[in-house]
């Protein structure tokens, strides 16, 4: 009963975060616009690259763009529902952490919905790419129809694996306080990198972003099974148990984290 209620608090704070954004229309379309003209513009410098040389390590236009468009949609919903995890430094160095300790739910469910995200810009430009990479590799025979809902949750289990990796480092910040540096570690440039192939990374890389900061099993890991058919089906049941485990341990180690903040009027 308690954790339906704290669901409908949930939606109606979400609600009115995005009622709040909607006063400025224009703005939210500006937004969105260049938003997703930034993000193209990036995939087509990649583009031009492959076209004048082919492939990187034998993976094809379609193949990256496959790796881009997955890694583009799954940080979008994860930023869409979780998008103040990555901005908690705020919180801390402005006490207003502390407020959200006054509400009568979990901090992080109050912590969610601040500045609820609609990231429009994002989606387009990350469903464009997905789509035409889908299109081209299913008209050359390379891959199925099937490949179609299995993306879906590879995006959904990459957002929470995204999402974990935020929390947790996140949740540094309650002993250091400051943690933009080590989110643009640990979420943007690992994010980055993950974009493309690992293969084109040292060992001791690819390993780092495959089990210290597990973003390889957002788009690499799978797309060797549903692009290329390596590794096995296992994969698929594999990204869910990283992603459920890595869920499981930034909460955990949220929850303890909570109890080591101290105010800044403390």
């Amino acid at each position: 009963m308690k954790t339906t209620s704290w669901f409908t608090l949930y939606k109606m704070l979400i609600r009115t975060s995005i009622r709040s954004r909607m006063q400025y229309k224009f703005n939210f379309i500006m937004a969105s616009v260049l938003a997703a003209l930034i993000q193209i513009s990036e995939f087509l410098m990649v583009a031009l690259v492959l076209h004048k040389f082919g492939a990187i390590q034998g993976w094809s236009l379609h193949e990256i763009g496959y790796l881009f468009a997955i890694m583009t949609l799954s940080k979008t919903l994860y930023r869409t529902f979780g998008n103040e995890v990555h901005h908690l430094e705020k919180y801390l160095v402005g006490g207003e952490l502390d407020q959200l300790l006054t509400r009568p739910m979990p901090v992080l469910l109050a912590l969610l919905p601040q500045n609820f995200r609609i990231m429009a810009g994002e989606v387009l430009q990350g469903g464009f790419i997905l789509c035409w990479s889908l299109a081209g590799m299913m008209h050359s025979g390379q891959i199925g129809w099937t490949v179609i809902p299995f993306s879906l949750l590879v995006i959904l289990t990459g957002a929470i694996i995204l999402f974990s990796i935020g929390l947790a480092t996140a949740t540094l910040g309650f002993w250091t306080t400051r943690i933009e540096e080590l989110q643009t570690i640990t979420e943007d440039a690992a994010r980055t990198a993950a974009q493309y192939p690992l293969t084109l990374y040292p060992k001791w890389m690819s390993g780092i972003l495959l089990t210290v900061i597990p973003v390889g099993f957002v788009n690499y890991i799978p797309s060797l099974y549903l692009l290329r058919g390596e590794l096995g089906a296992w994969v698929l049941g594999a990204i869910v148990v990283v992603a459920v485990l890595s869920l499981a341990a930034s909460l955990r180690f949220w929850k303890f984290g909570l109890t080591k903040y101290q105010s800044t009027g403390s």
